[in-house]
């Protein structure tokens, strides 16, 4: 099962369009970061950014993995919560 949750997660199967308003939070959120990001490289060395770079990398893949797991955690309760709901009501 969770090979369809990743598949929805990653974006291979899309449900419904992205909400507009969290989509311009994120655009906006992602313009502050990117300004900060240009603000602090500039201040670094040729090593230092290097450095930064295998980090925000390395915090990217954490925090993708993080969220498909979330994502899919989620996804599960949901499913149970619908179980319970329906199926279990039928039982009792």
């Amino acid at each position: 099962m969770s090979n369809i949750l990743e598949e929805l997660y990653y974006g291979n199967i899309e449900p419904q369009a992205l909400n507009s308003e969290l989509s311009a939070k994120l655009k906006n959120k992602l313009s502050k970061l990117t300004k900060k990001e240009e603000q602090l490289t500039t201040k670094l060395t040729a090593e230092d950014k290097e450095l930064f770079l295998e980090y925000t990398n390395t915090y990217n893949e954490f925090l993708s993995l993080n969220n498909s797991d979330s994502f899919i955690s989620g996804f599960r309760l949901g499913a149970k919560f619908t179980y319970d709901t329906f199926i279990e009501n039928l039982k009792g």
